[in-house]
């Protein structure tokens, strides 16, 4: 055998020694690879008719068209999408979001009274009679709710996870304790039905629509999704502090390439 280099022929006295002595080559380790994020995707209207993100580990799905009183007209669709998700995480396959605003008189709909759904509504605020209060934004609240889970093609609508999008493009009033009122009343009928419910919103937003609530609030003790994250922060998000006392947060969210990405804190 020629050896055609210096090399070679020290690789080759390597083997004939190691041979020679009956001691087995030492190889170096290849590198583990590390364990892959699992990752989650949220969806809506704007997704209508698009390419759907693939391999997510859990889909949240927006029930409305981009206000609190409409229907995502792709739902069903991507309901379907978000249940083949592969798992993996503390969160659900398949999860729902809403819309929420608390719009006043200046809606296209203000409650008169408790009554809504075939049921009266008892109210920590009272009766509503229509006027531009805490009372009727909390029958307002629950209105919606109750449309969300009845009327926008959602089954069983108790199995799942209500997540509460709370932000300031949608229409607020600038009386917070009425804002608070609005999501309590959602908060109250999604539990009244069994169903789980968290909020969605950044902490500055929070801030701006509801701000601290009260030792009695039903929206304390609420699980957050914190948006606003960057692909190299979700992770660190998940030790902010949450939305609520005594909550805790369970996602985080950053946006890549035009589409949300949900990283798990739980």
């Amino acid at each position: 055998m020629r050896i055609k280099s210096f090399r070679s022929f020290l690789l080759l006295l390597t083997l004939i020694t190691v041979g020679l002595s009956g001691a087995s080559p030492v190889y170096a380790a290849r590198p583990v690879a590390s364990t892959p994020v699992l990752l989650g995707n949220d969806i809506s209207y704007p997704q209508c008719r698009k390419s759907l993100p693939k391999g997510q580990a859990f889909g949240i799905v927006g029930v409305n068209n981009g206000l609190a009183n409409t229907t995502n007209p792709c739902f069903a669709t991507e309901l379907s999408w978000a249940q083949a998700s592969s798992g993996k995480t503390g969160q659900d396959k398949a999860a729902l979001y809403v819309n929420t605003a608390n719009p006043g008189l200046t809606g296209s709909w203000w409650p008169t009274s408790n009554y809504y759904g075939g049921t009266t509504v008892t109210s920590p605020y009272g009766t509503c009679d229509g006027s531009d209060n805490a009372a009727c934004a909390y029958m307002y609240g629950y209105a919606k709710a109750y449309d969300d889970a009845n009327v926008r093609g959602v089954s069983n609508p108790a199995a799942y996870k209500w997540w509460l999008d709370v932000e300031t493009t949608n229409s607020w009033e600038a009386n917070k304790a009425a804002n608070t009122a609005d999501l309590e009343g959602m908060t109250a009928y999604f539990q009244s039905i069994g169903a789980r419910v968290g909020i969605y919103s950044t902490s500055y937003q929070w801030g701006q629509i509801v701000g601290p609530t009260t030792s009695t609030s039903n929206l304390n003790g609420l699980q957050s999704w914190l948006a606003g994250a960057s692909s190299s922060s979700a992770k660190s998000y998940c030790s902010l502090a949450p939305l609520t006392s005594g909550g805790t947060v369970s996602l985080t969210q950053y946006v890549s390439g035009g589409l949300d990405y949900d990283y798990s804190c739980i």
